[in-house]
């Protein structure tokens, strides 16, 4: 499974840990589907490891690891039609997150690198965090100014380096870009594609979970897309391997105040002057530029999905009513009950709701 760049073909260094390619500047991606094989998958190993064959991993490289993955898919009557929540809030870190970093620190250990850089809303920070303290890796992690107050106390529980930036979530990103312009490694989970196969797990254990079964329908959070993307490929990796026709549709949510999927999904051409990175208390879907916007896009359409945006007086009481099922989620994770309501009719069964982040990273100070 190789890792070329998306613009001039050229495969990946063996060495160091660049985020774009040296040479033309594209992204770099996987190549080829992921390799999932039922054979393959190691019940002995915990969580996500169970299916390291699909990550592109040396066999003998040592796995970081505090837990991730192996989440609860618990059920809930919704308006009369029993869906199910992927809980992945109970991750170690306490979002999604942890599934792509584990995948992410393990590359980094591979490549002998100790320092390295990422920038965050939130839950990318401190899941870089967590992993790089059980790492041995010392990290730096820029935040906008405007990211929840128990996100920037777990990133700087964790020992990293926490640099608040002044600005939108544009700027935070922007301050990384400089830092490894200077040398140092840029470890992130929207550049680099390294995340995407422990995104992808996501979909086997729902898979797993449904005895053997595709999902009708997923609705998640997208900002830059990562989790979608991964699982979309999950998805199409579990089909290749058990000769599946059906495809699980995509349903990404946004927040309308930082809304450029949506608005290009739905608006197309007409899209300039609608892509605004406003304030939202959705702030891990605050994107206003995704990176793989075009493969995401793509994405969506291929499963007959669709990109909803959720309006700012709607976030709260999707929280609170989330809460009264026992789900105790952040805003941001709260936005997908809102399309939920909007869009359950006319979707096939099961439907899995994606819950990303845990309540606990939230207040209002």
């Amino acid at each position: 499974m190789e890792i070329t760049c998306t613009i001039c073909g050229r495969k990946y260094p063996r060495d160091g840990l660049p985020y774009l390619c040296s040479h033309c500047g594209g992204l770099y991606d996987f190549r080829d589907p992921f390799p999932f094989d039922s054979t393959h998958v190691d019940p002995a190993k915990p969580g996500i490891w169970r299916y390291g064959h699909t990550f592109c991993l040396k066999h003998d490289v040592e796995s970081i690891s505090l837990g991730e993955g192996n989440t609860p898919l618990l059920w809930a009557d919704i308006n009369g039609r029993k869906i199910a929540f992927k809980c992945e809030f109970q991750n170690p870190s306490g979002s999604f997150k942890d599934r792509g970093t584990a995948v992410m620190t393990t590359w980094l250990r591979s490549r002998n690198i100790h320092e390295a850089v990422e920038d965050s809303s939130g839950n990318a920070g401190a899941s870089m965090a967590a992993y790089a303290a059980r790492a041995g890796i010392k990290a730096r992690i820029f935040v906008p100014e405007s990211a929840g107050g128990p996100k920037r106390r777990q990133i700087e529980a964790y020992g990293a380096e926490l640099v608040p930036v002044p600005g939108s979530r544009k700027g935070a990103s922007k301050a990384a870009i400089e830092a490894a312009k200077k040398g140092v490694v840029y470890a992130s989970h929207a550049f680099l594609p390294f995340n995407l196969p422990g995104y992808a797990t996501t979909s086997y254990e729902i898979f797993e979970q449904l005895g053997n079964k595709m999902p009708g329908a997923v609705i998640l959070p997208v900002g830059q897309g990562g989790l979608l993307l991964g699982m979309a490929r999950g998805f199409d990796a579990l089909r290749i391997a058990n000769s599946i026709k059906e495809k699980s549709l995509l349903i990404g949510v946004q927040a309308f105040e930082c809304a450029p999927l949506w608005a290009s999904y739905t608006k197309g051409k007409e899209v300039k002057g609608l892509i605004v990175e406003n304030q939202t208390l959705a702030e891990g879907v605050r994107v206003a530029n995704p990176l793989r916007a075009e493969a995401v896009l793509q994405a969506v359409a291929a499963s007959h999905g669709t990109i909803c945006a959720v309006k700012e007086n709607e976030i709260i009481p999707c929280r609170n009513a989330l809460a009264r099922f026992g789900f105790y989620v952040e805003p941001t994770s709260a936005i997908v009950l809102s399309a939920l309501e909007k869009t359950v009719q006319n979707l096939p069964d099961p439907v899995v709701v994606i819950l990303t982040g845990s309540g606990y990273k939230y207040d209002k100070n």
